[in-house]
C-alpha cells in the first residue's frame, strides 16, 4: 500500500525545487524588463508565448500533462509580465497623463444638463450633487444630454446608469463608448414611487397609468392588483406626471416621485407601491474634461478582448494581482462583432496609486481596446 506521508514528503521536496526555480526565473524576468526599459520593446510578445506553450505541450507525456503544463506556464508568463509592468511603472516608462488631478471639481456657476424634466429623478440627483449656484436645463434623451456635454454647451451631464431593482441602463453604457466623455462623479438617489392623479381623483376613477418602463416594472406587484388598469410606457416618470397635469383627464394617473407630484400640483393616490423598499438609482456625472479629484477612490474602465479562451481571466488578474477590490463587472455586445463583448469594470483606487497604474498598464497592453472612463468619489445615498 502506498504510504501517504512519504508521498507528501516527496511532493514537498519537489515543490521546494519548483519554488527555487520559479524565483530564479523571476530574477531573469527582471533582467528582461530592464532590457525592455532600455530599448522600448513591448512586454507582451504573443507570438513567442504561443510558440513556447506549443513547444512545452509537445514535450510533455500524455494529453493531460500536455494541457496541464501549458496552463502552468501560461500563468507563469502572466506573472512575469505583471512583474515587468511593475518595473516599467516604477521607472516611469511610457506613462501618459491622460487625466489631470485637481483638488476639487468646479461645481459652482456651471451649466448642467439632465435627461428628463424638472421633477424627474435625474433632476433630484443633480440637485443632490451640485450646489444651488448652477444653471441647469433638460434634454429629452440620453444621447442629447451626451451631445450637450460633448459639445461644451454643458459643463456636466447627469445620467442614470443603474437601478438596484432593474439593473443597468444599457443605453448609457453604450453611449459611454461612443462619446469621449469622462465620469467625474456619482450620486445615489432613493427611488420612492407614488401613484399621482388629478386633485379630487381616486383609485376608483383610474383607467390608465403612465410611467417609464422601469418604473412600471418596479411597481409590477401593485399594478397586478389592478388588472382593470391599462399601463402605457412614457419617456420618464416626471414627463408622465406632466402629462396628467396638462391633459386634465381624471381617469389618468402617473407613477412618479413625490417631488414630481408637488411640482405639477397632483395628489398622491397610493404610496409604497414599489415592491422593493430599498430601491435606489445610481447616477453618473460626466464631463468632456479628463479630470479627477485628489480624493477619488473609484476607477471605471472598459475594454474589448481577443476572442480566445482565458482572456477575460487574464484581464481581471491585473486587477486582482495588484490587490485592487473590483466592485462591478458588466458586459455589452460589440456592434458588428458576433458573440464578442465589451466589458465595463469598476474597482477601488486612485489614478495616482502605483497599484492602479500597474493594473491599467497591463489592461492597456493586453486588451484589443481599453479606456479609462473616469476616477471619482462615491457620493453617499441621500
Amino acid at each position: 500500500m502506498t504510504d501517504l506521508q512519504e508521498c507528501r514528503k516527496e511532493i514537498d521536496e519537489i515543490d521546494s525545487q519548483i519554488l527555487r526555480l520559479f524565483e530564479k526565473r523571476m530574477k531573469v524576468c527582471e533582467d528582461v524588463a530592464q532590457y525592455k526599459i532600455e530599448t522600448g520593446k513591448q512586454v507582451l510578445d504573443s507570438k513567442r508565448e504561443r510558440e513556447k506553450l506549443d513547444t512545452l505541450g509537445a514535450r510533455a507525456h500524455g494529453e493531460f500533462n500536455s494541457l496541464g503544463i501549458q496552463e502552468v506556464f501560461q500563468q507563469i508568463m502572466a506573472i512575469s509580465r505583471k512583474r515587468q509592468y511593475q518595473l516599467l511603472t516604477a521607472n516611469g516608462v511610457g506613462e501618459e497623463k491622460d487625466y489631470e488631478m485637481v483638488d476639487q471639481l468646479p461645481l459652482k456657476d456651471v451649466n448642467v444638463v439632465f435627461q428628463g424634466v424638472e421633477g424627474a429623478y435625474s433632476y433630484a440627483a443633480m440637485r443632490a450633487y451640485f450646489p444651488e449656484e448652477i444653471k441647469s436645463y433638460h434634454a429629452d434623451t440620453f444621447r442629447e444630454a451626451m451631445e450637450e456635454a460633448s459639445s461644451g454647451r454643458a459643463d456636466y451631464a447627469v445620467l442614470p446608469i443603474e437601478n438596484s431593482t432593474q439593473g443597468i441602463v444599457t443605453d448609457i453604457y453604450d453611449l459611454l463608448t461612443e462619446y469621449q466623455l469622462h465620469i467625474v462623479g456619482e450620486q445615489v438617489i432613493p427611488v420612492d414611487h407614488v401613484l399621482l392623479g388629478l386633485p379630487g381623483s381616486s383609485l376608483e376613477n383610474i383607467r390608465t397609468v403612465y410611467s417609464h418602463p422601469q418604473a412600471l416594472a418596479q411597481c409590477k406587484l401593485f399594478l397586478e392588483n389592478h388588472q382593470e388598469w391599462k399601463t402605457v410606457k412614457a419617456e420618464n416618470t416626471a414627463a408622465s406626471a406632466k402629462k396628467i397635469k396638462e391633459e386634465q383627464e381624471i381617469s389618468q394617473a402617473a407613477i412618479a416621485s413625490r417631488a414630481a407630484g408637488e411640482l405639477f400640483g397632483l395628489d398622491i393616490l397610493a404610496e409604497n407601491i414599489c415592491h422593493n423598499d430599498r430601491n435606489v438609482t445610481r447616477f453618473i456625472v460626466v464631463s468632456r474634461k479628463p479630470v479627477y479629484e485628489k480624493k477619488a477612490r473609484k476607477v471605471s474602465v472598459c475594454f474589448e478582448l481577443p476572442h480566445s479562451s482565458g482572456t477575460l481571466y487574464n484581464m481581471l488578474s491585473h486587477i486582482i494581482y495588484n490587490g485592487l477590490n473590483m466592485s462591478r463587472i458588466e458586459s455589452r455586445p460589440i456592434p458588428g462583432k458576433t458573440w464578442e463583448y465589451r466589458f465595463f469594470v469598476d474597482f477601488e483606487g486612485n489614478l495616482e496609486d502605483p497599484a492602479v497604474k500597474n493594473a491599467i498598464r497591463g489592461l492597456e497592453a493586453e486588451a484589443n481596446r481599453m479606456r479609462v472612463l473616469g476616477n471619482y468619489e462615491l457620493q453617499e445615498e441621500t
